[in-house]
């Protein structure tokens, strides 16, 4: 029995991509850090933003990385050992993690900021410029 998908229907043509992307998406579940997404409204000119909220305590600004690929937002985070301790109990995890959010195209982040061990990434998307294009219609005989 073959799977049918949403994106079989002969109206959506070039959605192959996006049917890809969200079983990359469904595929990554790891739950660190934890994240919070929220709609900020628009205020004083500032257009709506969102802003994803992410739980890394213990990490320090150099110990994290937040970039943008193709349609990505990627924020990563290593914590480097600080020489030799002996720990009697160890319940602060020491470890890497990497957070995957698909952008939607036109997507833009503004910035990043940590503040009391929340690490904030604001994006926007900016309102497209509507564009009607006239097709020409060729006549054969």
């Amino acid at each position: 029995m073959s799977r049918i998908t949403p994106f079989a229907s002969p109206l959506l043509l070039g959605f192959d991509a996006m049917e890809k992307t969200l079983e990359r998406i469904s595929k990554a579940s790891d739950g660190y850090p934890p994240y919070n997404i929220e709609r900020i409204a628009a205020d004083h000119g500032q257009p709506e933003r969102l802003r994803i909220t992410l739980a890394v305590a213990g990490f320090g600004e150099d110990e994290l990385d937040v970039t943008t690929e193709e349609n990505q937002l990627l924020i990563r985070g290593r914590q480097v050992e600080q020489g030799e301790r002996e720990y009697l109990y160890r319940g602060i995890a020491a470890r890497q993690f990497q957070r995957t959010f698909v952008l939607a195209d036109g997507m833009q982040v503004l910035g990043a900021g940590l503040k009391n061990g929340l690490l904030s990434v604001d994006l926007i998307r900016p309102e497209p410029a509507r564009m009607v294009k006239k097709i020409n219609i060729s006549v054969s005989q």
